[in-house]
């Protein structure tokens, strides 16, 4: 299989790429994620996972990468857009929003083709119910640090899976990459994929 370049510093996309043996470089995309206000959050996502590529382009000195892979995930609740919390106290805003409640968890993906010079995008919607949260289990969740860098401010394959009693849709998705999206966007490609 060709490399992909990984526009992006998730270890959890990057552990998902190793698992399907896709072998792939890190670049870090220089793109700051900036408020959309007035789009929506399938499409926020979208356009910021494909801001992130073309960061990554732009950057590129050696432009013989056939192959680059931007994504972005964020956290939609009745009509807000949750990103990755700025510090403890909105964590624990996100927390206590998400409290007893379904939301979407959003994750967009654009893959750049080279030998057709084309940008391709796809959109993975899921959704996640929490569990009502006491304060002792929200400050005792903050304590553990795992909140941050994470949209939504926890990490589903983490303790925080402890307070969600259901998700629908793509659990990869949820963690940031939709190995399905994925798998369909490399086959419309032509990606020389293993299965």
């Amino acid at each position: 299989m060709e490399p992909i370049v990984l526009a992006s510093t998730s270890p959890r996309r990057q552990e998902i790429l190793k698992e399907l043996g896709i072998p792939f470089r890190v670049m870090t995309p220089d793109y700051d994620e900036p408020d959309m206000p007035g789009l929506e959050p399938e499409s926020v996502a979208e356009l910021h996972s494909m801001k992130k590529l073309e960061s990554v382009m732009r950057a590129q000195t050696d432009i013989n990468a056939p192959w680059i892979l931007g994504a972005d995930t964020l956290i939609s609740l009745d009509g807000k857009v949750y990103g990755k919390p700025a510090d403890r106290d909105d964590a624990e805003r996100m927390l206590r929003d998400f409290s007893g409640k379904s939301h979407s968890v959003i994750t967009g993906i654009s893959l750049f083709d080279a030998k057709i010079n084309f940008i391709s995008s796809r959109t993975s919607v899921s959704t996640v119910t929490f569990m009502k949260l006491d304060d002792r289990q929200i400050e005792a969740y903050l304590d553990t640090g795992e909140w941050q860098g994470v949209a939504g401010a926890y990490r589903i394959q983490g303790l925080a899976a402890c307070f969600i009693e259901r998700i629908e849709g793509s659990w990869s998705g949820i963690v940031g990459l939709p190995i399905h999206d994925l798998y369909a966007i490399l086959r419309e490609h032509g990606y020389e994929f293993t299965v």
